[in-house]
């Protein structure tokens, strides 16, 4: 049974202060694993009691030697996420140009949005993305709902006329 050492940034009671106080749930699991190993437990117990990988729980040990509590939390709340494609005045452009038809004089769809991106960026923009940027931009299209060619409109208002 192998025996993870820590450095020595906490107190065994601090670790367990640490982790009974953390709000995070990804926080309070990695102060767990410290508190754990800190006791002495082996990386297989700890295993056992917190259901996490060997690796995983070597990763947490080696950011807290590392790094000290600074090293412990869920790292994911401080990624930036990928640059976004249109500028916020790009974005501002593509909302005022939605209030009017398209270029073909019809509706604006993804495909239409993403051609227009596409000439803004000089590049190709798959189409899945100017359905994202319309739905972004909080854009609905309102269609007339389609009528049968055969219908006959003086018909249809007297059924729907309720009797008095």
């Amino acid at each position: 049974m192998r025996r993870r050492t820590l450095a020595p940034h906490l107190e065994l009671d601090q670790l367990e202060q640490r982790y009974r106080q953390a709000d995070d749930p990804v926080a309070r699991s990695q102060w767990q694993i410290l508190w754990l190993l800190a006791q002495g437990q082996s990386t297989e117990q700890v295993v056992q009691s917190t259901g996490y990988s060997k690796t995983w729980i070597g990763t947490i040990a080696k950011r807290y030697n590392a790094d000290g509590p600074d090293g412990v939390g869920d790292r994911r709340h401080a990624n930036p996420g990928t640059v976004a494609l249109l500028s916020t005045e790009q974005l501002a452009e593509l909302d005022s140009l939605l209030d009017g038809p398209s270029a073909d004089g019809g509706l604006w769809t993804g495909p239409k949005v993403a051609a227009w991106m596409a000439t803004r960026l000089g590049r190709k923009v798959h189409v899945q993305r100017g359905w994202e940027v319309l739905h972004r931009l909080n854009y609905r299209s309102y269609v007339p709902r389609p009528q049968h060619a055969k219908a006959d409109p003086a018909a249809q208002e007297t059924f729907q006329k309720k009797p008095s």
